[in-house]
Order: structure tokens, then C-alpha cells, then sequence
């Protein structure tokens, strides 16, 4: 069931969560990915508008914004989730984790395209970093605080600065990104 798969993720990722009760209480990542669960089923079935009042519903309650065109996989965890935004066309892969004040962003006012980062899974993207246009973060990687990703960043690499640069890759075999085009419509 998503509800306990939810509750082991956080429980793997942070080492400050101590039971299941206090997860479902006070984590507001967990609570706005449950929201935005619930407004990406209206969307689907083309209820769009009460599906965006709801997605800013969300924003309201736990400070998360997750536009419900976006996708989001099994196992991600918000961690002290306030100022994160998550654009329409971001896809995010199983098991990532996300601090507080990230961006998925576009560069631009397009519209029919893909605009938004695609995030492989197991990445890591911390405080403050902005994802920004059409880009791919490979399987495993890490993404710097306060960093600024304005291109492609390969798997198991770690990138830093404004504007981002790999300082580090680690030599494993290459894992294939598992996220296509394809999920945004499911």
C-alpha cells in the first residue's frame, strides 16, 4: 500500500523520524504528496480546474507546490518540504529525496512541451537547488544546495554551483533511466 511504502521511505531517509504516528502528523512533504496523489487523479480524468484548486489547497496547507500535470514516483520523500515547486511536465523517479526550497522550473513561457526537468531515480536534490528547463538527472546522482542545474547531469555524479558543475562521478555501472514522456500522461 502507498501509505506505508510513504511512511518506510521517511523513515529510511530521515534519521530524525521516529514512528509512524509522528510522520503521519507532522511531516508536511508526506502531506503534500498525498494531496498532490489526489489532485493527479482529478487531472488524469481531465477534472483540471478542481484538480488545481486542490494542488493550491496544498500549497496553502504544507507549503509544498505540486502542479498535478507533474509526475511523481513511489518513494520520493519532501523533506522539510516548505518552498518546494514542482512544475507541470517535472517528472521525478522512485525514491528520491527533496528539501525544502527546491525548484523543478521551466525556462520559459512554452506551452504543448515538455518544459521541466526529468529527475532518474534514487537522486538526492538539496536545500535550495533550482532544476531549471528540459533537462535529465541521471539515476543516483546528487544535486548541491543552493545549486543552479541548467543542464543534463549524468548518473551517479554529484553537481554543485551557479551554474551547476560536476565535481564528482562515481564509477558504477550505468543504470538506464527509467521515467519517459509516457508517465506525464498516466
Amino acid at each position: 500500500m502507498g501509505l506505508i511504502r510513504d511512511i518506510k521511505s521517511v523513515k529510511q531517509k530521515d534519521p530524525s523520524a521516529r514512528h509512524a504516528l509522528e510522520i503521519i502528523l507532522t511531516y508536511n512533504g508526506m502531506h503534500a504528496i498525498w494531496i498532490y496523489r489526489l489532485s493527479r487523479v482529478l487531472w488524469k480524468i481531465k477534472l483540471k480546474l478542481i484538480a488545481r484548486i486542490i494542488s493550491t489547497l496544498n500549497r496553502f496547507l504544507t507549503g509544498v507546490e505540486i502542479h498535478p500535470g507533474a509526475y511523481i514516483g513511489k518513494g520520493v520523500v519532501i523533506d522539510h518540504g516548505t518552498g518546494v515547486v514542482i512544475g507541470e511536465t517535472a517528472q521525478v523517479g522512485d525514491n528520491c529525496l527533496i528539501y525544502h526550497g527546491v525548484t523543478l522550473g521551466g525556462t520559459g513561457n512554452e506551452s504543448g512541451t515538455k518544459r521541466h526537468a526529468t529527475i532518474c531515480d534514487n537522486v538526492m536534490v538539496a536545500a535550495g537547488a533550482k532544476v531549471l528547463g528540459n533537462i535529465k538527472v541521471g539515476a543516483g546522482a546528487k544535486i548541491g544546495a543552493n545549486a543552479v542545474v541548467l543542464n543534463d547531469v549524468p548518473e551517479n555524479a554529484t553537481a554543485v554551483g551557479i551554474p551547476a558543475r560536476i565535481i564528482y562521478t562515481k564509477d558504477v555501472n550505468q543504470t538506464v533511466c527509467s521515467l519517459s514522456n509516457k508517465q506525464l500522461n498516466q
